[in-house]
């Protein structure tokens, strides 16, 4: 999920890197990916939806990140949520139960970016989206859904926090 997040729009993406996540850094890592995800929000207009789907982003990628890198150090494997470098130190880099486990955390971002993708209604008139969706939308469409996405990154932290 990081590498999709930090790659879907690099000019922004280095530029919030650069002058918001590494000032604010100061913080912790988890107030500075909140942050830079609510002045993502802020740079995207006054929207509550998309300032839902950014704070989200927030924190399933700070969860992947630290759940990885804690499984990184607990297996010496190349499971990080960046890929790592050719020759790195992880003693399992390779094995197919590496793959498995990295293609099962690729298949846990294209959940996360469907389920938060679905609350873009394409059927809505223009108007609509134009002014953005309002908060009783998000929060209604996310009750359909029964917050899916929410309850498997909670979980996700919970099981970080219980390997830790």
């Amino acid at each position: 999920m990081v590498e999709v997040v930090t790659s879907w729009n690099l000019p922004m993406s280095r530029w919030l890197n650069s002058y918001v996540f590494k000032n604010s850094l100061k913080l912790g890592t988890f107030s500075a990916i909140i942050v830079t995800y609510a002045a993502s929000a802020l740079l995207h207009g006054l929207s509550f939806h998309l300032a839902a789907v950014l704070l989200s982003l927030g924190f399933i990628t700070y969860i992947e990140h630290v759940l990885r890198k804690r499984l990184s150090v607990i297996f010496n494997a190349c499971i990080l949520s960046k890929k790592c470098q050719p020759g790195c130190s992880h003693r399992h880099n390779t094995n197919l139960w590496v793959r498995l486990l990295n293609l099962l955390f690729g298949a846990l971002a294209v959940f996360h970016l469907a389920y938060l993708g679905s609350l873009f209604d394409m059927d809505a008139d223009d108007s609509v989206e134009e002014q953005g969706y309002g908060m009783s939308y998000t929060i209604h469409k996310w009750s359909e859904l029964s917050w899916a996405s929410h309850w498997v990154t909670f979980g996700c932290w919970v099981f970080y926090r219980l390997i830790s």
